[in-house]
């Protein structure tokens, strides 16, 4: 996969990056881990620019995250309503754990769209329940485009900085993905431990 990502964007230069990092949001199996390195190499042997590769990356993200919003708004809270009333006695779920986990989000769910955009396959995910939430569209946008440019650029200039060894971000972009999977894993863990007991006690 990696050699027809990178051909594609060799070939087709603005457009490639800008399908690429679309494509990325939408099926994250394509790494922006990739794409943005080397989209940030071809700037430096190329009529590429560092601002026109940034500008057209985070377009391209955008708009792959708007889609996934989208699809957020069709799955909403109350659809998710009838499926905890036929399931939910199988997780111990009621309809209300439902909306105050919406509640949540509406309260929280801005800054955990920013950090999210940060993190590896979840910042492409993290669309999808700011849908659910009917997070106001204004606001997930403003928040999606700071935690996307941060992301971008700072792959985007590893990729300028390495040259033609973009590749070694990718041994650095594992170990951060690692740990950041670990601490995810360790905060699901102790949410559903909590979550269990106090279900327990109610």
């Amino acid at each position: 996969m990696q050699n027809w990502i990178t051909d594609m964007m060799e070939q087709f230069g603005y457009v490639g990056i800008f399908l690429m990092m679309t494509l990325e949001n939408l099926f994250p199996p394509i790494p922006s881990e990739i794409v943005l390195p080397f989209a940030g190499f071809l700037t430096t042997y190329t009529n590429l620019t560092i601002f026109g590769v940034t500008v057209v990356a985070t377009t391209g993200s955008v708009i792959g995250a708007i889609m996934l919003y989208g699809i957020g708004m069709l799955v909403d809270v109350h659809r998710l309503e009838k499926v905890v009333d036929r399931w939910g006695h199988l997780l111990r779920l009621k309809k209300h754990d439902i909306y105050k986990a919406d509640a949540w989000f509406d309260r929280y769910g801005y800054w955990t769209v920013l950090f999210c955009r940060m993190i590896p396959i979840v910042r492409s995910l993290i669309s999808i329940p700011a849908g659910m939430s009917k997070m106001r569209f204004w606001l997930f946008l403003l928040f999606t485009i700071i935690g996307t440019v941060i992301w971008n650029i700072f792959l985007i200039m590893s990729g300028v900085i390495l040259g033609a060894s973009w590749g070694d971000i990718l041994r650095f972009m594992d170990v951060y993905s690692t740990a950041v999977y670990m601490m995810l894993s360790a905060g699901i863990i102790l949410f559903i431990i909590l979550f269990i007991r106090k279900k327990a006690h109610d």
